[in-house]
């Protein structure tokens, strides 16, 4: 299929293009959608479009300079403008870079749109079909070589090596223990995946990514590395080194690891931790150093982001230790509803900053830590829930699932205080201000119909009010109009769904009851000084 890459930061029309145009049975894959030209471009450079949609009129990059540079690293790439403006100067810049069509966005009709795609494809078909073969067969030797390694490395950690020489002769082929050579095995961790993985289209996309930085990197570093993919989420770095007394490989390699953090971090926005093993020259060491990195997840779940640090062997527990951290709970349980009712200051960082600080020392077992906050938050909500009117934002099951994937503390911690955020936002913005039982009824109304439009008749009406009179009552006690106070508590539920959920801008749009996705955007920003789209970036 071929690739193609829309860009526009009108969101209204990505959502229309992407969502209304049947993209694989045109035989074309929608690689990602972008809101800018530099975030586009950024994009462009680890993986081409065929076929570029692009506005003109855009923040940072607009859409003539990003043709510009695709055009010089593919001068085959087909290019659609669309925009706004019907100006002479916008066209004739168009065809100076050989632009295959201009579109306006004023008239756009999606099917125009499938028409010229149609036309696209036609076209590169015709154009790839002398040296397609050519281009495929150089494509599948890089791309088979990668999961080659992977496969071969996992098979090699998971089987029993039945023989060492014949594995040797395998990992020739890679570079690994040449002439005498020496392996220092190092395991990398992506940070903040539940993030990272909104910027990226999929989970191949993102691995395809970091596996094409950390090559680029380690091509031609000293000392010597192979980049492993093992999964999404964490990989392997393989430095090869001669053993001796000149040099120090742990410093080589930490140094080389800092210019990968850094790389990665410039090109994709993105952040991995680092866990060094010891050197071995052969592949029983190696495969023994490799099987225990993928056990530490304790270590793993106390490295800080960005940390470099050596493997550290796991200590046992001491009797008892895994109930000592539910033996504070009444207590940690205590303090945070304390401050989520008010009755503290706004304390809530500086409670879980203790607690953490706490689990940090300890270093209690993850699950046990992970079934703790768990446990920690439930009862939050639903006592809260059950004090306040407060809607809880999302069922047990769904907390559960989020939790799972989370594997390290940091992490943790940002995952709670995005709760206990909420928590109190919904708080805030719900009927503990008032002590009338009409504005407690109309909040807890509001709650439970975020879904749907609601008007101040329809809650006045509900509670055999006059509206003049609820609108009143409804100021004076909460000291904000109802219809401020809608808009808010919809504008929370927003932001609880971007930062819980895969849904689009489009679907929480829907969900929260709005027909006009400009007016949800707008209303977005306002409430939160950025778009829906930065928001969850």
């Amino acid at each position: 299929m071929y690739k193609v890459m829309l860009v526009d930061d009108d969101y209204p029309v990505i959502e229309l293009l992407s969502e209304s145009i049947r993209w694989e049975e045109l035989g074309l894959c929608l690689m990602g959608t972008h809101e800018n030209g530099w975030n586009a471009w950024e994009h462009a450079r680890l993986e081409m479009p065929d076929i570029l949609i692009t506005d003109i009129g855009m923040p940072r990059m607009n859409g003539l300079e990003l043709s510009s540079l695709v055009k010089e690293l593919k001068p085959e790439v087909r290019i659609a403008i669309l925009s706004c403006h019907n100006e002479f100067q916008y066209a004739q810049q168009a065809m100076r870079l050989n632009v295959q069509d201009y579109l306006l966005k004023d008239a756009l009709d999606p099917e125009d749109l499938v028409q010229l795609l149609r036309r696209f494809k036609e076209s590169l078909d015709e154009e790839t079909k002398t040296g397609w073969e050519n281009s495929r067969i150089k494509h599948l030797f890089g791309e088979t070589r990668e999961l080659r390694k992977e496969r071969s490395i996992k098979n090699f950690i998971h089987q029993p090596l039945l023989s060492p020489e014949k594995w040797m002769d395998e990992a020739a082929e890679y570079g690994l223990f040449q002439n005498g050579e020496c392996c220092l095995p190092v395991i990398a961790y992506l940070e903040d995946y539940r993030h990272v993985k909104y910027r990226f289209s999929s989970d191949q996309t993102l691995h395809f990514a970091v596996c094409n930085v950390m090559n680029e990197v380690l091509d031609g570093m000293k000392p010597r590395g192979l980049y492993i993919g093992y999964n999404v989420k964490s990989s392997f770095l393989l430095f090869s080194y001669k053993p001796g007394l000149q040099g120090n490989i742990y410093a080589e390699a930490a140094a080389g690891l800092k210019m990968i953090q850094s790389t990665l971090f410039r090109v994709l926005k993105i952040q991995m931790s680092f866990i060094t093993g010891e050197g071995t020259g052969s592949p029983e060491g190696l495969k023994q150093q490799l099987g225990q990195m993928l056990a530490g997840e304790e270590q793993r779940f106390y490295l800080e982001q960005g940390e470099i640090a050596k493997r550290k062997s796991p200590q046992s527990p001491v009797s008892g230790q895994t109930n000592n951290l539910f033996a504070h709970y009444d207590q940690a349980s205590m303090e945070l509803r304390e401050v989520l009712l008010g009755r503290s200051g706004n304390l809530s960082h500086t409670i879980t900053d203790k607690w953490i600080a706490q689990i940090r020392q300890e270093k209690y077992a993850p699950e046990v830590v992970k079934d703790w906050t768990l446990k920690l938050l439930l009862d939050l909500k639903l006592k809260l829930h059950s004090l306040q009117s407060v809607r809880p934002a999302y069922s047990a099951d769904t907390l559960h699932k989020e939790i799972v994937d989370i594997d390290s503390l940091p992490a943790l911690r940002e995952w709670l205080d995005n709760h206990l955020k909420s928590i109190a936002r919904a708080k805030g913005a719900g009927a503990g201000a008032s002590k009338r039982a009409e504005v407690m009824e109309a909040c807890q109304y509001v709650s439970l119909r975020l879904g749907s439009r609601i008007s101040l008749d329809e809650v006045a009406d509900h509670l055999h009010l006059n509206s003049s009179y609820f609108s009143r009552l409804f100021k004076k006690e909460t000291g904000t109009t109802f219809i401020e106070y809608v808009t808010k508590l919809k504008m929370e539920r927003a932001k609880e769904l971007l930062d819980g959920t895969n849904s689009t801008v489009g679907e929480i749009c829907e969900q929260l009851g709005y027909d006009n996705q400009s007016y949800f955007i707008k209303t977005f920003k306002s409430h939160a000084g950025v778009t829906p789209v930065e928001y969850r970036g």
